[in-house]
C-alpha cells in the first residue's frame, strides 16, 4: 500500500511539473511574449520560436498548418483575438494541456 502512495505522489508531481500544462490565459500571455517586433501579432517564425522554447520541435510544415488554423482573417499572422483558434492545434499536435 505504501508503494502505491509513492507511485501516485510521483505521478501527480510529474503532472504538475509538465511545462506544457497551463490555463488558456497563461497560454495567451506566454505566446505574446514571443511577439519579437511588438506589433501585437504572431508570425510563423515567432510561433515556431515559442513552441521550441517549450522543448518541442515544430517543423515549417506544422507551423504553417498551425498558422492556417489560427489565422482566421488570412493576414498571415495570428493576432491576439485569434489565439483561441490555436488551442485545439496546440493540444492535438504540440502536447499542450489546458485546464481551468
Amino acid at each position: 500500500m505504501a508503494i502505491r502512495a509513492i507511485e501516485n505522489s510521483r505521478r501527480s508531481f510529474s503532472l504538475s511539473k509538465n511545462k506544457n500544462q497551463m490555463t488558456v490565459e497563461e497560454f495567451k500571455k506566454w505566446l505574446l511574449k514571443f511577439d519579437a517586433d511588438k506589433d501585437g501579432r504572431i508570425s510563423a517564425k515567432e510561433f515556431r520560436a515559442a513552441v521550441r522554447s517549450r522543448g518541442r520541435f515544430l517543423s515549417n510544415r506544422k507551423s504553417i498548418i498551425g498558422m492556417r488554423e489560427g489565422d482566421i482573417n488570412g493576414s498571415g499572422y495570428i493576432d491576439e483575438d485569434e489565439i483561441d483558434e490555436l488551442l485545439d492545434f496546440a493540444e492535438s499536435n504540440l502536447g499542450f494541456v489546458f485546464y481551468c
